[in-house]
């Protein structure tokens, strides 16, 4: 069982909803990911996505864009987000972390190196945002091989073929995006979220996590009634691009908690 399916099974036990945050790796600067890291697990966050800076996001809003932007100024690439998520695990052996990102680093290191190489690293799951499923079979078996799981996304256009491919090809859980555009855009539509969910379940029995526009407790806890998970990303990097490197964890720390808080409060019987 994968540290991702251990973590749902958990929650699912103890009827809680699963807190999911994004920082990319190396922002604000490559010392401080990991102790980024270790901040949101403190404010109760059950899985971490660690984004891998890229030139051409081509699905990020201006927010992210501005994290991937800082951490290219450091230098810091694939083999770096690496190396970050293997110290972290020094100290979290049951955290899982996903890295999230673009087709190009990957394929520059090459599939056949770079799935060995996460699996060393302790990663538990890999989002390729620009990696449909019908087209990446064969990634996506030898990452299961290797015990990490191809997580992919899904958005309110996709049709009933795509959710049922996303399904087949997918395992840890379905990333369904909130929004039509970028991240960081426009405001969720909760109800349109809610109606949509099950239809997705309908086809699948993998968690489904919800993210692009969740920003605060109340959104977080609306989208929780009826996904598994929530993600919460842009609205992070804010966070951290206001506190400045000297107080980012803290900050951070301190922005999710309550939402931890309500999320638990929210769903408790």
């Amino acid at each position: 069982m994968s540290r991702i399916q251990a973590r749902f099974e958990a929650l699912r036990g103890a009827k809680r909803k699963a807190l999911i945050p994004y920082i990319t790796a190396g922002d604000p600067h490559p010392a401080l990911t990991v102790p980024l890291m270790k901040a949101l697990v403190e404010a109760g966050a059950d899985i971490i996505e660690l984004g891998v800076p890229f030139s051409d996001p081509m699905a990020d809003g201006p927010v992210v864009q501005r994290a991937g932007e800082r951490a290219l100024r450091h230098g810091v690439g694939l083999g770096d987000v690496l190396g970050m998520a293997r110290e972290f695990r020094k100290t979290d052996a049951d955290t899982p972390v996903v890295l999230m990102g673009y087709a190009n680093p990957l394929e520059a290191m090459g599939m056949q190196k770079f799935v060995p190489a996460a699996k060393a690293a302790g990663v538990d799951g890999v989002i390729v945002v620009d990696y449909p499923p019908e087209e990446c079979e064969a990634f996506a078996a030898l990452a299961r091989s290797n015990g990490i799981d191809p997580i992919f996304l899904l958005a309110p256009t996709s049709t009933d073929k795509r959710i049922g491919d996303v399904a087949r090809c997918g395992s840890g859980y379905l990333y369904y995006v909130s929004l039509r555009g970028i991240t960081g855009a426009g405001h969720i539509d909760l109800s349109d979220v809610a109606a949509r969910i099950p239809r997705i379940r309908a086809v699948t029995q993998l968690p489904i996590g919800v993210g692009f526009g969740i920003r605060d407790a109340e959104s977080a806890c609306r989208i929780a009634q009826s996904a598994d998970a929530v993600v919460i990303g842009s609205r992070i990097i804010e966070v951290i691009e206001s506190a400045g490197p000297e107080k980012a964890a803290a900050r951070v720390k301190e922005f999710l908690l309550p939402i931890r808080k309500a999320l638990d409060a929210a769903v408790r019987p």
